[in-house]
């Protein structure tokens, strides 16, 4: 069976606020100049929304300068931060820190990203972009020149087997002068394309955290709307970059999270443990007592900054957002560089479909970055998240000097390093005994994922492949004890007993929550994490 051809001037893969700024500016740059321009989103979400995770803080800069009456229109910034605490704990107790002037939130909004995403599509969809939910792009398609031609959803209806079912579907090709490629942290496609056109060549590896977020209801007389704190220290040991969020949206929800570098050594380690037993902290706990936890997710995020991105232009495409790796580290923020790169990607892609140029490439685009308040902001942070790769105490160190006395300025930058290959071996690491979950604050992995609402056809090619499916037992399991047991957040991987071989994998690709952490963090880049079929997945609501 032929797959339909769709065609379109802009194809944008993913519908987060890169994706979606994206495609908004290219509509008013379109009709401005009186042009017709064939806009699409697809989204692998069930719905726009459904897969964002952020904690987050939202800074509006970039959302200003796109839509300037944005309060007028309803966006869900609703709750302005009013307060700033940043904390040091320690096992039983805390000290309170200065709160470093990147963190600071003046002029900020503790927001749900996935609400603004909801509202973002909205605007799109009125200025004539047509977006699809639940269509996972799968396939990168190139034409006779080796150029990007556009994208193909994946087809529905092939089952564990490999074999068409009785629902089978065959996806569909969406072909656009330009394609643009707004996956987030660690998209699949994104991977390829930096390898087939060498965008990573010269760069920096990019190196990743990942972030695990509750979302609670709790009792009227412990919120305080518009109140955030930030911890580093306990419960990880000095030598692991870690620390929480803990921020009072509006209606008595707080959302709690806990962020570990993918660069810490010990295979015994579980993020997902850690966040557990850092809600049980004595200055954590009693916001929670007598509280209601109501979802719940996962997501990498990119660490880098701006020695870690790739070249972000190619025949037919560019990279945006967190596809590329627009995060500013220290300030737990990323939303505004996302949505500001998709803004600038857009008025390059425009310029370039009607200027009649015959190159297939939007070069403006890198430029444009560069001469942007986003180079400004990443080059002046670029040292400090890489100097905690020296521990906590250095990097506190450093980062202060950085900020007060080179003002982001020095002559000088860091170099950072993969997160896959800086595991010990199991029997060189000390092992970390967790409390069990006591089902009031903190709580197993289980029932966790059924608060996202995470859902998969089971009768599906698994998602999660092993290149090569002995190094599971014979390297993983043998050299670190099976880390993916424990870094996977949702449960995905079990190691079982087998009476033939004696031990297995067991994948549980039903759980997913497409953090993308197992295709980041395993020991041998074995595991690779390819998109199930759409509209698989977490269906986050208001995360």
């Amino acid at each position: 069976m032929t797959r339909d051809v769709m065609p379109y001037d802009v194809v944008i893969v993913g519908g987060g606020p890169a994706g979606l700024a994206t495609a908004i500016r290219l509509k008013q740059r379109a009709a401005e100049a009186g042009e017709e321009l064939a806009v699409c989103v697809v989204e692998k979400g069930s719905e726009i929304g459904a897969h964002i995770l952020s904690g987050a803080v939202f800074e509006p800069r970039a959302l200003n300068e796109l839509i300037p009456d944005w309060k007028e229109k309803g966006a869900p910034l609703n709750t302005p931060a009013v307060e700033d605490n940043f904390l040091f704990l320690t096992e039983k107790g805390s000290f309170k820190l200065p709160t470093p002037p990147q963190m600071h939130n003046h002029g900020n909004y503790i927001i749900s990203l996935g609400n603004l995403c909801r509202w973002l599509g909205q605007q799109a969809e009125e200025l004539g972009v047509e977006i699809y939910p639940g269509f996972a792009a799968a396939e990168v398609l190139y034409d006779d020149d080796g150029a990007v031609k556009g994208i193909a959803t994946g087809d529905m209806g092939i089952g564990r087997d490999g074999e068409q079912t009785a629902n089978y579907q065959p996806g569909v090709e969406l072909h656009a002068r330009q394609t643009i490629f707004a996956e987030g942290c660690r998209g699949s496609l994104s991977k390829g394309l930096m390898e087939k056109f060498s965008l990573r060549d010269g760069v920096d590896p990019q190196t990743y955290g990942i972030g695990i977020k509750e979302l609670w209801e709790i009792d009227p007389a412990k919120h305080k709307a518009g109140k955030i704190i930030h911890t580093i220290g306990w419960p990880v040991k000095s030598d692991t970059y870690g620390g929480s969020f803990l921020y009072h949206l509006e209606n008595n929800q707080i959302v709690v999270g806990y962020v570990i570098g993918l660069d810490y050594t010990n295979p015994h380690l579980s993020p997902f443990e850690e966040f557990q037993r850092f809600k049980q902290h004595p200055a954590v706990r009693p916001f929670f007592e007598g509280g209601r936890r109501i979802a719940y997710g996962a997501r990498a995020i990119n660490e880098g900054g701006w020695q870690s991105l790739p070249k972000l232009t190619f025949p037919g495409g560019c990279l945006i957002g967190c596809a590329a790796g627009f995060l500013n580290v220290p300030k737990i923020k990323g939303s505004h560089l996302a949505m500001k790169s998709g803004m600038l990607a857009a008025d390059a892609v425009f310029d370039h479909l009607t200027s009649g140029a015959d190159s297939k490439e939007a070069t403006a685009y890198s430029a444009a970055i560069e001469n942007s308040w986003v180079a400004e902001e990443l080059k002046a942070v670029r040292n400090i998240r890489p100097s905690f790769h020296y521990g906590l105490w250095a990097g506190l160190a450093y980062s202060a000097i950085d900020t007060y006395l080179f003002r982001g300025k020095a002559p000088w930058t860091f170099r950072n390093h993969a997160d896959h290959d800086k595991l010990k071996k199991a029997s060189e690491a000390p092992r970390i005994e967790y409390p069990k979950p006591d089902g009031k604050i903190s709580f197993d992995r289980l029932s966790s994922v059924f608060l996202s609402a995470t859902n998969h056809e089971e009768d599906q090619p698994i998602h999660l492949q092993l290149k090569d499916p002995s190094k599971a037992i014979a390297v993983n399991w043998s050299l670190y004890e099976s880390p993916e047991t424990r870094y996977c957040p949702a449960g995905v991987y079990e190691v079982l007993d087998d009476p033939t071989t004696g031990k297995r994998l067991q994948i549980n690709a039903q759980n997913c929550v497409h953090c993308k952490t197992c295709d980041i963090k395993d020991p041998t880049q074995n595991i690779n994490w390819v998109v199930p079929q759409g509209g698989g997945g977490p269906n986050y609501p208001n995360m």
